[in-house]
């Protein structure tokens, strides 16, 4: 069970651009005015929690408890490697995702947008409250400023994982193509939501704009640091600046992604800096929750976590363990030659379960599903500055940054790349390990999506898979990449490559109903 012990604002939220809905009552000890959670110190951080949480948890079905982690409690991970190839699908749990039968009443598309932007509204009002405290006296300038940043932050965080399921990426075109709405206002009363339904949808670009105005005024106005763990499940200056390395690589952007990366990432090996560092091994960010390692992830505890329909121990741990086991590792990644046989990854982070499937243990809380969600990871940050260093020619760093890595999994007979002087070569090299390093963890659609197009490391659209039925343990087999495939891939062209806006927003809105994606 979820225990709220937070004030949340009440009110009419914007759910998507045109439905609106009551947000649920949690207690009346629990609940108080919009106009209230704003009027003393303590009440606005306790309404700063409200807004992690619904990042945390979300509503399924219209109910605040059948949470089902929307969007960044698990759904961001689990939504997204769905799309991919490298994680295979056990029974039916997510199905429509895994083999792109979605249509404009899915649930689970459904969900992350009316989700997503419950998430964007709650942060424009919490905007709106705290500017409103600034102007009354209640907090000063730069407290209620890092309150903004925190804000911004999410709602950054939040716009750019949805351009990415249903926008196409910045490179088709230079981010010409339909972005999502990005609403910077409150809406919580019925001329608000009006004027929310007449934002339409812009241009990936101009999707991407706001997503950097808000993570550069994160940085300016977050701390660097915190205590505890709010290190790590509240933004800080460094969260923003690792968010904007991966923005501007979906950009294409390299130059800004290495002056970005500069900032937390010295110059050289060991590349220990801005308070991160890589952990000594492959298991350190998945064996403590707050690892130096861990940039910013999505809160979880014994009283405050996701069900057994979403906790992610749960849904890709083995049934050996005692999880559910609805997702395993696929033998599409378990069997490539370039995930070198005696990598530390393949052992200290894999366990077998029915069938002598394979399956992740980087989420092995069973008992009380209290891993964190992990969205930002300082491997991320040097692998990105890595393609990026690569993409620009200097591959003296590049491999340095790569081999950073990868080399905490060396054994048996596995060495390190050493520098890798081709260009080409090495960024082939750097978009395999992103398969391997982060795996389990949803990152894999962002690369498929960003890559779509581009000109040299085309991933062509969605990539064939495979079905649990196809699998047992003798499908996984290092160097066995002729695969029974079941499910074809479907091409960039192909309109499945973008989920559709949920007819929950275009039956109701006419501006978004003639901006649908084409096909649905």
């Amino acid at each position: 069970m979820k225990k709220y012990n937070y004030i949340y604002l009440i009110g009419l939220l914007l759910i998507g651009f045109g439905c609106k809905e009551e947000v649920i009552e949690l207690s009346p000890e629990d609940s108080i005015s919009e106009e209230a959670a704003f009027e003393t110190p303590e009440r606005i951080e306790s309404t700063m929690v409200g807004v992690y949480d619904a990042a945390q948890s979300g509503f399924y079905r219209g109910s605040e408890v059948n949470n089902r982690g929307y969007i960044f409690g698990a759904a961001h991970i689990q939504q997204a490697d769905m799309r991919g190839e490298d994680m295979l699908l056990i029974n039916t749990f997510y199905d429509f995702t895994y083999r792109a039968t979605y249509t404009t009443v899915t649930e689970n598309n459904r969900y992350f947008w009316e989700n997503g932007y419950r998430l964007v509204n709650l942060a424009n009002l919490f905007i709106d409250g705290v500017t409103n405290a600034l102007e009354s006296g209640v907090i000063d300038e730069a407290t209620a400023n890092a309150y903004l940043g925190e804000a911004r932050f999410l709602r950054g965080l939040a716009f750019h994982e949805m351009v990415i399921h249903f926008s196409r990426p910045y490179l088709d075109g230079n981010g010409a193509e339909m972005g999502i709405p990005i609403p910077t206002f409150g809406a919580n009363s019925a001329s608000a939501l009006e004027a929310a339904k007449e934002l339409g949808r812009g241009t990936v670009a101009d999707t991407y704009a706001q997503i950097l105005e808000d993570m550069d005024f994160a940085e300016l106005n977050l701390p660097a640091t915190r205590s505890g763990s709010s290190q790590v499940v509240r933004a800080t200056s460094g969260a923003a600046i690792a968010m904007k390395t991966r923005v501007y690589l979906h950009m294409g952007q390299w130059d800004d992604v290495i002056t970005e990366a500069n900032k937390i990432v010295p110059a050289s090996a060991p590349f220990t800096g801005g308070g991160y560092s890589l952990t000594a091994t492959p298991d350190g960010p998945w064996a403590n929750n707050t690892s130096v390692e861990s940039i910013f992830s999505m809160n979880m505890s014994a009283n405050d976590n996701l069900n057994v329909n979403a906790a992610l121990a749960n849904m890709y741990g083995s049934s050996s363990n005692g999880a559910r086991g609805e997702v395993a590792i696929s033998p599409i990644i378990w069997n490539q030659s370039f995930w070198h046989p005696d990598d530390l990854r393949r052992s200290q982070l894999v366990t077998g379960g029915a069938n002598g499937r394979l399956f992740t243990t980087k989420y092995r809380d069973y008992v009380n599903n209290s891993d964190f969600s992990p969205i930002l990871r300082y491997a991320e940050v040097l692998l990105n500055l890595a393609e990026a260093e690569a993409r620009t020619g200097n591959t003296t760093r590049g491999s340095a940054l790569l081999n950073a890595v990868r080399d905490r999994a060396i054994a048996g007979t596995m060495n390190s790349y050493g520098n890798i002087a081709n260009a080409n070569d090495l960024v082939n090299r750097i978009l395999q390990e992103r398969r391997i390093e982060y795996l389990a963890e949803g990152m894999r659609w962002k690369d498929i999506h960003r890559n779509a197009v581009d000109p040299t490391f085309s991933t062509g659209g969605i990539p064939a898979k495979m079905v649990s039925a196809s699998v047992d343990g003798s499908t996984y087999s290092i160097g066995d990449t002729d695969l029974t495939k079941v499910i074809p891939a479907i091409p960039y062209s192909d309109f499945r490559f973008l989920w559709p806006l949920p007819a929950s927003e275009v039956t109701i809105n006419e501006l978004l109903a003639a901006q649908q994606n084409p096909g649905y």
